[in-house]
């Protein structure tokens, strides 16, 4: 049986308004493809398949366009899971019309799957379900699958799963064995006769996080715990896994074990990372085959930090660099950039998401985060401002008591907010 894991497309996402629904259809487009030139039997998407609860109704039509075409009129399957910024009854919403070609969707831990109504051996069939766990026959292949599917398991809808007993503990510190004794439960239901496979919408230790500190190894995030990857079946060939926005391998599990990551760069701390989706090939009672195949979809994240001013911004935008990207420009300079230079730089390449100024002084770059800024006392701001429009010079102590003077007068917090825009 070959297998295709993908997860997190987060359809409707923009970046910083940026409408991105066109990359989006090229990449469903490119896995459409990858499944029909691997002659996938499979497909697992592992959540987070919109951006939002209440998701546009284009990211939607995608949405359906792409499970029907990964479909293939009901001769592949697919499974769908719910993700975090999944509406898990939305997700499920189209349900009745998706069983008819073969399309399982699953948005809450304590879902019952139901046995497919009807069937002729010529579309993928769930012979066997209960909560959150399904066996398919697929055509052309002589094994079936059964899938242990757990979505997106917050804390409070693994209440929904748990017994009483457990429901007395301190729910944080039990997350873990919350989530391998509900593994364990669904696994039950794995035969040697058939390909055992797991997939959940999660946060594991080891797996490295896409952000801010995206090298930092997770270990607690959003108040839950992450689990440990021994939670996951010994029983199944491979766990397919979605919540990080990198593609990588789960070191731990006893059965291989992967995020797929997400098909986009949604993310400027995701710059470098080569997006991919996973093909698994699976026979009962045998190791499974991983392999990433990579892709080529969308336009690429890239950081610009131009030393030498703005003069080398439109060198580089006349030379055509990364002409097809969305740009995070850092600028060097030696004075504040007026708003016709901002405009200057937006109308040369639309493409540029953000534009951060470096300002030097005396040698030396001086940056401060809005929290730190909004930390400075009043003056201190004052003088930053100052000495930011006046090439270093700094306010005399009378022009400072005059500032104070006057915000005492005015409204204090509107000036303050002011203030703070112009000196971050």
């Amino acid at each position: 049986m070959r297998i295709l894991h993908t997860a997190d497309w987060h359809l409707g996402k923009t970046l910083e308004g940026r409408d991105r629904l066109p990359e989006q259809v090229q990449f469903i487009e490119e896995i459409c493809e990858i499944c029909k030139q691997e002659k996938v039997d499979l497909v697992l998407i592992a959540g987070d398949v919109f951006q939002s609860s209440n998701p546009s109704a284009a990211a939607e039509e995608l949405f359906y366009d792409a499970i029907d075409r990964l479909s293939n009129h009901g001769t592949r399957g697919v499974v769908v899971i719910a993700g975090n910024h999944d509406n898990p009854e939305r997700l499920c919403a189209p349900s009745p019309l998706a069983e008819r070609l073969g399309i399982t969707l699953i948005g809450l831990p304590k879902d019952e799957i139901r046995i497919s109504s009807r069937g002729n051996g010529k579309r993928v069939q769930r012979i066997a379900c209960g909560q959150s766990w399904l066996e398919l026959v697929i055509p052309g292949c002589e094994d079936s699958a059964i899938i242990a599917a757990l979505p997106y398991p917050s804390e409070g809808r693994l209440k929904q799963l748990i017994t009483q007993n457990l429901l007395e503990v301190d729910m944080q510190k039990g997350y873990n064995q919350c989530i391998a004794d509900t593994m364990a439960r669904l696994s039950a239901n794995y035969r040697r006769d058939t390909v055992n496979l797991a997939m959940s919408h999660i946060f594991v230790k080891g797996g490295i996080e896409s952000g801010a500190d995206s090298e930092n190894k997770i270990q607690q995030v959003g108040g839950a715990y992450a689990v440990d990857p021994l939670v996951f079946p010994s029983g199944a060939q491979y766990v397919a896994l979605g919540h990080l926005h990198r593609p990588q391998k789960i070191d731990g599990c006893i059965a291989p074990g992967r995020y797929a990551g997400s098909p986009l760069a949604y993310s400027f701390s995701e710059v470098g990372y080569r997006k991919s989706v996973t093909l698994v090939e699976a026979l009962p009672g045998q190791e499974a085959q991983v392999r990433e195949i990579y892709l080529s979809s969308g336009r690429p994240l890239v950081k610009w930090s131009a030393k030498e001013g703005i003069a080398q911004v439109c060198h580089w935008v006349e030379s055509g660099l990364d002409r097809d990207a969305w740009i995070d420009v850092e600028v060097h300079i030696t004075k504040p950039l007026t708003m016709d230079e901002i405009q200057k730089l937006r109308s040369l390449y639309t493409r540029f998401i953000h534009i951060r100024p470096v300002i030097s002084q005396n040698g030396k770059e001086s940056v401060l985060t809005i929290e730190e800024i909004r930390n400075l006392p009043i003056d201190k701001m004052f003088i930053r401002f100052f000495e930011r429009y006046n090439s270093g010079l700094k306010p005399d102590d009378a022009l400072v008591k005059l500032f104070l003077d006057l915000t005492q007068s005015a409204d204090k917090e509107e000036s303050v907010k002011d203030l703070e825009g112009e000196i971050a």
